[in-house]
């Protein structure tokens, strides 16, 4: 028994070290195969970190008011400058990507996997629902995509939650239609066909069966929409329906003051404009590389 017992420790290790080198050569493999997604993982990871370690990467707390300190330019201590209340903007920069990123990654996945489940659920029974349902996923698609957020997010008042709300609303239409595809082309597979001749249930079918087949177009969709998320954050801050001030978000350190100062201080403007574009740009990068190496039609 104790020779067992040493056994199953030693062989605990030894499988943790296999599964950690397979996934460093699928990295690997994945790098070399599509090296822009690379570069659009490493952007993320860059915005994800200070995301995850605001108080310890920010030299100072994104709402202190240094005395004496407003108008500085990029310089050591403050490299990314002060503005016009004398607060450092890399600590708001920082601070701001918490809010982003959480915006983003929490809005997607609430409004990407409801509108994923409809779209199932929709290809699924058919008839009349499926009817109804695309009827009204064609109604929030007649809407301009911003000001649908705009309208929802100032309804529902000034708050990080509210516009994660919003954003979750205008995401479900598009996750909606791409999986309701390609769920209409899985239920008439031959194995979906099987699976109800031997009495499988209607959940069983599309839950076993069905779902698993548009796991990799929900996860593209879910990658590009996070950028997309972040854009429309911003957008609904800059024009004052976001999470008030002083909150630190990248859309209010581009609205109010930095619009007012951008001469005298442009770098008020550039540092979150910078962000936004860099991350933006990463998740864009990555959701494209996903896409060719998930979607069969585009692994050739």
């Amino acid at each position: 028994m104790r020779l067992d017992n040493a056994t199953t420790r030693a062989t605990v290790p030894a499988n943790s070290l296999r599964l950690a080198a397979r996934g460093l050569r699928s990295i690997a493999s994945f790098v070399r195969r599509k090296p822009l997604g690379g570069v659009g993982a490493l952007l993320v990871i860059a915005s994800l970190v200070p995301a995850l370690l605001a108080p310890l990467l920010a030299p100072y707390d994104p709402t202190d008011i240094l005395p004496g300190k407003l108008f500085l330019s990029p310089r050591t201590g403050f490299p990314a400058g002060t503005d016009n209340l004398g607060r450092d903007q890399l600590s708001r920069i920082i601070w701001g990507s918490q809010v982003s990123v959480y915006v983003g990654l929490t809005a997607v996945a609430l409004g990407t996997t409801f509108g994923s489940l409809l779209g199932l659920v929709s290809a699924y029974l058919g008839g009349g629902f499926d009817t109804l349902l695309q009827r009204l996923v064609d109604a929030l698609m007649a809407f301009p995509t911003l000001v649908l957020a705009l309208i929802i997010a100032a309804t529902l008042g000034a708050s990080v939650n509210n516009v994660v709300l919003a954003i979750a609303v205008v995401l479900i239409p598009q996750s909606s239609r791409v999986v309701r595809s390609v769920a209409l082309s899985v239920k008439e597979a031959q194995y979906v066909d099987a699976a109800r001749a031997v009495g499988a249930s209607h959940a069983r079918v599309l839950f076993l069966h069905i779902l698993p087949q548009c796991t990799a177009p929900y996860l593209i969709i879910a990658t590009a929409e996070i950028g997309f998320a972040i854009v429309v954050e911003a957008s609904i801050s800059f024009l004052g329906a976001g999470p008030p001030p002083p909150t630190a978000t990248w859309g209010n350190m581009l609205s109010g003051a930095a619009r007012q100062f951008a001469e005298r201080a442009p770098w008020m403007v550039l540092f979150p404009g910078i962000a936004i574009s860099l991350t933006v740009f990463g998740f864009n990068l990555l959701g494209d590389a996903l896409r060719d190496v998930l979607d069969p039609r585009l692994r050739n």
